[in-house]
């Protein structure tokens, strides 16, 4: 007998009470454990757990483990605590969490292990007595509170913010507000003390409040505590304390803005100026992190000439220091994401970066290498680089020209590279990531199907590492991404623009490798080379807003083949894609490292109408039964609110990397708007045709509203592809009860349809026919038809079209008319079908068809006139 997971758990539970009963409290304790995992908010299961964690002194479990741990050092005690505190389901009584907290807290932080970090962890965040508790502590003495908990963890540690930033458990907001300034000073005052041994703790405890209340607390950040902060993004520490740092620093400056920014110049500038190399590893470490974050004004810094001469004796071949040189390349690198600085990296350190390319240190080699890769992707760049005195430039150009550069990345990406490290790996994924920007780098890397499965391995087994994924999903972008669409008034435009910008008549006119055979032929490389599974792989953990954001665009242009649709079926494309689709749109951080220069806005971008694009897509081309089987998963109808929402959602980004002219050129200035709007209807026809009417209930109650208006649509595709879209649902009962439950809006839907079989479009007429052939078989929609005008006459119309299945479609909506219909209803239509010559038209069109079908129904059709 098959049980659900509830009803085990009841079973569990009673057993676990019987066993206590019994004495033997270990097999019931495993019992009651197992049951709260299978249903922790079951009454009765929570009833018989608190039953048998109590002691005969009615000790609560949780409590006894605290004791035990604090008292007699019982690593298991601790253990079995934070199980407690980590199952789902169970809470502590309030008097219970604030005696364990008072317990640990009673013993030196030193005398305890890790455990009391994750016990007091979990107890601030499931218990309310236990944050008030802290908030009377930090009223009494902040600094005094601040020592007792700050060497207890991390966690710890952190729930001091938590605690600050909880309004519910302070008097007033003033006691918090002032609790709050007082602990960000000391986490300030921590992080100069510790001398980076426990960065990491006061650096999250900083950037968690400037992150919620930046606002209020700018002003407490000194030349001095910016500067121990600045430290803190110095190249030489762990990338941990890096990244708190430099987010610390960015929301700092989001609230301080021109006084923030005036401040970090003048703090990065004194360090330069004083010249050691410990200060300018610092300062370049600092202005390298922070370049991403403020741009302007660390753009401004860069090209001052203070900076730059500081540099040019630095990048220079008589260079002493390997860790300068290193921070150097660092900060050029960082400063390529802008267009001016670019330009001034590439007028006055080029020559140094070659000479590095080819003579310097394997570190600072492949560093030089990016760096390359990044100037000679940008072509207004390339007119400043050639502009050199130097010689031997031109040399220099040939040496480290774009294919030599990708050659040197995809070696540092080789799996038979027995030296391929981390770093490595970054450097040639970014470099990578800028040089495909370059249509023959597209067609040098897709060409090489070692290189495909070399980067798809690299992703996999880096799958927690974002630098290599996002830079990963970049170069796989670049490669498979379309030219959007354009109308001929949008190319004039283009070519406007390329005029203005002094690149003359051939500025506008695009790469022939970017046409949509090469893309196309790029795209069915990449998946060949199986990158369907790495996306499934990716999706099995929480992925960053932006990498979410990069695998919707890569599976849209993927989606654009036709070919490959029932491919990416089959691995999974389309649960993944149901799952992209419809996962809240939020903004989130830009991932570690200098990939791109919009990494920031990738992150904040949705990726809901670019996963629902790809979608449809896919779901035109494939058998829904085989996608959606009946007792599979994910259910049919998860399918159709994404679809949906793309008929509402007539925005470009949706289908801006993949929204060429697949359909031919019928889109004219709306393309990009309308494909997706187009392909959507498409995907929803061939759902809707699911023997199943689940589906069809669906569309139905989600979309009506909106297919309705498309029918009147002066599209022509998408009127047809939304008129196609009824005709289908007109084969479940949701469908019909739209246009034939006897009520007037049901009359006046009818009436659309009956106008669509006289539009010019055959197909939509077909279909405007196929659905009213259903219809007619109801009494309520013949009697539609017989109350507009023109009604009897637009489908006798039908039946003398020359062309076979428009006629059919018309034979069988009379037959309905004259066969099907009752009563009164009945004899109304078969009067008005004589009074319209029907009689006369079905016998033509008798005479001139062959198809047995139409035949016998004309045959029906006539009979009832002529007797």
């Amino acid at each position: 007998m098959v049980t659900t997971n509830e009803e085990r758990a009841v079973h569990l539970a009673r057993e676990a009470v019987e066993l206590g009963d019994a004495g033997h409290r270990e097999a019931a304790a495993r019992n009651i454990r197992e049951a709260i995992s299978l249903a922790p908010h079951n009454p009765e299961v929570r009833s018989a757990f608190d039953k048998v964690r109590q002691e005969e002194q009615g000790s609560h479990h949780l409590l006894d483990r605290c004791r035990r741990y604090a008292a007699g050092l019982d690593e298991e005690a601790g253990k079995d605590a934070v199980r407690y505190l980590r199952t789902d389901g169970l809470k502590p009584p309030e008097d219970v969490a604030l005696e364990c907290l008072q317990l640990l807290l009673a013993h030196d932080p030193a005398t305890l292990s890790a455990h009391q970090d994750e016990i007091i962890s979990g107890l601030v965040r499931q218990n309310a007595s236990v944050r008030k508790y802290f908030a009377t502590q930090l009223l009494a003495s902040v600094t005094a509170f601040f020592d007792e908990i700050y060497d207890r963890g991390d966690g710890a540690a952190v729930c001091l913010d938590t605690v600050v930033l909880d309004p519910s458990v302070w008097p007033s907001d003033d006691d918090r507000a002032h609790c709050e300034s007082e602990l960000f000073q000391l986490f300030i005052a921590k992080l100069m003390e510790s001398g980076h041994d426990l960065d990491g703790r006061s650096l999250k405890g900083i950037t968690r409040l400037l992150a919620v209340d930046a606002a209020k607390l700018q002003h407490l950040v000194d030349d001095e505590g910016l500067d121990v902060i600045l430290c803190s993004c110095d190249s030489r520490l762990p990338l941990e304390v890096r990244s708190q740092a430099t987010l610390a620093v960015a929301k700092y400056l989001d609230a301080a803005k021109e006084s923030g920014e005036q401040r970090l110049s003048h703090l990065l500038a004194a360090r330069i100026a004083k010249g050691r190399n410990d200060d300018l590893i610092i300062a370049f470490s600092a202005l390298t992190a922070v370049f991403p974050v403020a741009p302007s004004v660390t753009a401004a810094l860069f090209l001052s000439d203070s900076l730059l001469q500081s540099l040019r004796p630095l990048a220079s071949r008589a260079a002493k220091s390997r860790r300068v040189e290193e921070t150097v390349l660092e900060l050029l690198n960082a400063a390529c994401i802008d267009r001016t600085c670019r330009q001034a990296v590439s007028r006055d350190f080029s020559d140094w970066l070659s000479h590095l390319l080819t003579n310097g240190c394997d570190s600072s080699s492949e560093l030089a290498a990016v760096v390359l890769a990044k100037l000679r992707a940008s072509p207004q760049d390339q007119g400043t680089t050639a502009a050199s005195s130097d010689p031997n430039h031109g040399k220099v150009l040939e040496e480290d020209s774009v294919p030599e550069l990708v050659e040197r990345f995809k070696g540092l990406m080789s799996r038979r590279n027995k030296k391929v490290t981390v770093e490595n790996l970054h450097h040639a994924i970014e470099g990578l990531a800028y040089s495909s920007i370059k249509p023959t780098v597209k067609e040098q890397l897709v060409q090489d199907a070692g290189f495909l499965g070399d980067l798809i391995a690299a992703m996999q087994a880096n799958l927690t590492d974002s630098s290599v994924l996002y830079g990963g999903l970049m170069i796989l972008l670049n490669v498979t991404a379309f030219l959007p669409a354009l109308s001929e008034e949008q190319k004039k435009m283009s070519q406007l623009k390329s005029y203005a910008n002094a690149n003359g008549p051939g500025g506008g006119i695009t790469d022939p490798l970017d046409d949509d055979d090469h893309v196309l032929s790029r795209c069915q490389a990449v998946v060949d080379a199986g990158v369907m599974p790495l996306f499934v792989e990716c999706a099995k953990s929480p992925l960053l807003p932006s990498i979410q954001d990069l695998v919707s665009k890569v599976l849209l242009a993927l989606s654009r083949n036709r070919a490959t649709r029932g491919t990416l079926a089959q691995q999974g494309a389309v649960r993944l894609l149901v799952t992209l689709a419809t996962i809240k749109t939020t903004t989130g951080a830009a991932p570690v490292g200098n990939v791109t220069a919009a990494a920031a806005a990738a992150a904040a971008a949705p990726v809901n109408a670019a996963a629902a694009h790809a979608l449809a897509r896919i779901l035109i081309s494939v058998n829904p039964m085989h996608v959606f089987p009946p007792s599979g998963f994910p259910p049919i109808t998860s399918a159709i609110r994404p679809l949906v929402s793309l008929l509402a959602s007539q925005g470009s980004s949706a289908s801006a990397s993949g929204s060429g002219n697949g359909n031919g050129a019928v889109f004219a200035e709306q393309s990009r708007d309308l494909l997706p709007v187009f392909e959507s209807l498409l995907a929803l026809t061939n759902l809707a045709s699911y023997p199943d009417e689940t589906a069809a209930a669906a569309i139905v109650r989600q979309a009506w509203a909106t297919v309705e208006d498309l029918l009147l649509s002066r599209h022509t595709l998408v009127q047809r592809a939304a008129c196609e879209l009824v005709c289908n649902l007109m084969t479940s009962e949701a469908g019909i009860v739209q246009f034939a439950d006897g009520s007037k809006r049901a009359a006046q839907r009818l009436h659309i349809l009956l106008a669509l079989t006289d539009v010019e479009d055959a197909a939509t007429r077909k279909a405007a026919g196929g659905a009213l052939a259903m219809l007619t078989e109801f009494d309520a929609a013949v009697a539609a038809v017989l109350e507009r005008p023109r009604g009897v006459e637009l489908l006798l119309a039908l039946c003398a079209d020359e062309d076979s299945d428009l006629a059919h479609r018309g034979v069988v909506c009379v037959r309905n008319l004259t066969c099907t219909a009752g009563g009164d209803i009945g004899s109304r239509a078969r009067q008005a079908v004589r009074l319209a010559g029907g009689v006369d038209i079905l016998r033509t069109c008798l005479q001139r068809t062959r198809n047995p079908a139409v035949l016998q129904a004309g045959v029906d059709a006539l009979r009832p006139l002529i007797e």
